[in-house]
């Protein structure tokens, strides 16, 4: 059997390899650049670490709150708990620079080769796929024949290109790493922030993530805000300048998310994951796990059906995915449009997050990954109190909420 080609050796397509490898399926890994660290807030739920059995010791930081600030600095504090109490409710703060090389050397020692190379040319035919690729160091083109391709190569994908898909709509999010003085950090440890405003994000959020020796502060923004995000980024420092004071930045960065799955996943011998198949959640901008966790249901797929890399076989893919997590990325996509949509909107989306209700539905989806079934009288409430909030920021007279 030839190997399965798996271009993108980020946390994705480490997690597609691995489940190959230990599955005695031959896997290669093309990474364009074994150097480069993605951009990323770095959150991810305890039941990560759990299901892919990563180790905790590459949890930087452990957050017990998340704190919604509104355009008029209004807060909602929230407790990561769901239902009830639990030994992990925490929200896991990671650094991409520790756990990509983890996942991705997990993978080798399972057996995937890994190569670092840009991938230049692809071709499928009833032979198999062709992939045409230049070695980083040496600078010479090589080809390689494989079964099937997995493309887990960001939000650009190379393999998505050269399947002749389009480009998908995409957020960009710009970040600095900043070193903080004792007391400074102290302001920062227990609690996830994010911002809204239109001076911060015009349609999506900023956010301030704690690390265990610095804090990643950032902001995203939707389609063709891509020249503003410097000066959204300045706004946000400035918002916040009395709690940064004294600190240090150490690494700037900058990404693309994409805000809308693809409509296809799965082709004649190849399948899209995490951010090339634009699998990122909406609202919340979350995509570390769904990369994981769809490289691995696309890997799976691929060990159920082999020899057979139909359309067909490899269509069970993106039907499961969809069946399983269909309603709740449409859920979210549709509370983004509706919570960030304007200033006094922002207002009222902070309003929801105070509703005890939300909270606890909001972190059980989280922690479990499905959406959490609410009861009638509990989704009267929350409906209540959104209506009430809409009533009350869009009221001409109301200048100011408590």
């Amino acid at each position: 059997m030839k190997p399965i080609l798996v271009v993108g050796a980020s946390v994705g397509g480490s997690t597609a390899a691995n489940t190959l490898a230990d599955a005695g399926i031959p896997v290669v890994m093309l990474e364009r650049d074994l150097s480069w660290v993605k951009p990323c807030g770095g959150a991810l739920p305890p039941v990560a670490f759990e299901e892919f059995a990563i180790p905790q010791s590459l949890i930087s930081r452990k957050v017990s709150k998340a704190v919604i600030h509104s355009p008029s600095e209004r807060k909602a504090e929230i407790d990561v708990v769901g239902l009830e109490e639990r030994a992990n409710d925490y929200v896991a703060m990671v650094c991409r620079e520790d756990l990509d090389p983890y996942l991705r050397q997990r993978a080798v020692n399972q057996g995937a080769q890994l190569i670092e190379g840009k991938l230049v040319d692809l071709s499928v035919d009833a032979d198999g796929v062709t992939a045409t690729y230049t070695e980083k160091n040496s600078k010479v083109q090589k080809t390689l024949k494989a079964e099937a391709v997995i493309g887990a190569d960001g939000a650009y994908s190379p393999t998505a290109r050269l399947l002749g898909l389009p480009r998908l709509p995409y957020c960009i999010a710009i970040q600095e790493r900043i070193r903080l003085p004792g007391d400074k950090m102290a302001l920062w440890e227990e609690a996830a922030h994010l911002y809204l405003g239109e001076e911060v994000s015009p349609d999506l959020y900023a956010w301030v993530f704690p690390k265990s020796d610095h804090v990643a502060v950032g902001c995203g923004a939707g389609p063709g805000k891509t020249r503003e995000m410097r000066q959204l980024l300045s706004n946000l420092k400035d918002r916040i300048a009395s709690d940064l004071e004294g600190g240090e930045t150490f690494i700037e960065e900058a990404h693309a998310l994409p805000i809308h799955p693809r409509k296809r996943m799965a082709f004649e011998r190849a399948m899209l994951v995490g951010d090339a198949a634009g699998l990122v959640a909406g609202t919340s901008g979350e995509g570390i796990y769904w990369a994981m966790k769809s490289a691995a249901r696309a890997a799976e797929t691929l060990i159920e059906t082999l020899p057979d890399t139909s359309l067909a076989a490899l269509r069970r893919y993106e039907q499961r995915w969809w069946k399983e997590y269909g309603t709740m990325y449409r859920f979210l996509q549709w509370l983004q449009g509706w919570g960030y949509g304007n200033r006094r909107q922002m207002e009222v989306f902070t309003d929801m997050c105070r509703n005890h209700h939300v909270q606890q539905f909001t972190f059980e989806s989280y922690m479990h990954k499905q959406m959490t079934p609410v009861p009638w009288l509990s989704q009267m409430q929350m409906t209540g109190d959104i209506i009430a909030a809409q009533v009350r920021h869009y009221l001409p007279t109301q200048r100011a909420w408590t």
